[in-house]
């Protein structure tokens, strides 16, 4: 890709039209709102609950317990989230502009789907499996990390659109840089 083209990419609005006015309209928006943050809280006492059990030996089947939850979250937010990108962008995965989240979005699902295989069929003592709990637990948090930066930069498109009377049009470097706080 040309740097032309990069630059240009980078101030293309997330969302056309009529995807934002799809975004709006669908029930499935709302669920990925409610679900995101659940999963999020869920995985933070998971992970100090998995820590715990790592550090003094104790609390297993608490920390066992808490990733499986996260996990069976984790598999609701994937199809509710592929069910909603599918509505907006025509897609179930893999559209342009959640490409990337999409990609690391797999590697959790994969490590997350492991370590479930790993505790049903006995594979690994109890040390390894809460280790690949971390390592599936490291990946949603890059995977988080991608998906609140994309959602902060959706945010600062809408407002430099609005501040520049445009209702999700075409943004300059200019007009983004404005928006920015």
């Amino acid at each position: 890709m040309r740097i032309r083209e990069i630059e240009q990419a980078k101030f293309q609005p997330l969302y056309t039209e009529e995807e934002r006015r799809r975004r709006d309209a669908s029930p499935w928006t709302l669920v990925q709102g409610i679900l995101a943050p659940l999963q999020f809280l869920v995985f933070l006492v998971s992970l100090c609950l998995v820590l715990r059990t790592l550090a003094t030996g104790e609390g297993l089947a608490l920390a066992t317990a808490s990733i499986v939850v996260k996990t069976l979250l984790l598999y609701s937010i994937m199809i509710t989230g592929s069910i909603w990108e599918k509505r907006v962008f025509g897609a179930w995965l893999f559209a342009p502009p959640f490409f990337w989240e999409d990609v690391v979005s797999m590697l959790v699902l994969a490590l997350h789907t492991a370590y479930l295989a790993a505790l049903i069929l006995g594979w690994c003592d109890a040390r390894q499996q809460l280790l690949l709990a971390l390592a599936a637990y490291a990946s949603y948090a890059v995977n988080a990390t991608q998906f609140l930066l994309k959602l902060r930069a959706a945010r600062r498109q809408s407002s430099a659109a609005a501040a520049a009377g445009k209702d999700g049009g075409h943004l300059t470097s200019g007009q983004v840089l404005e928006a920015a706080p």
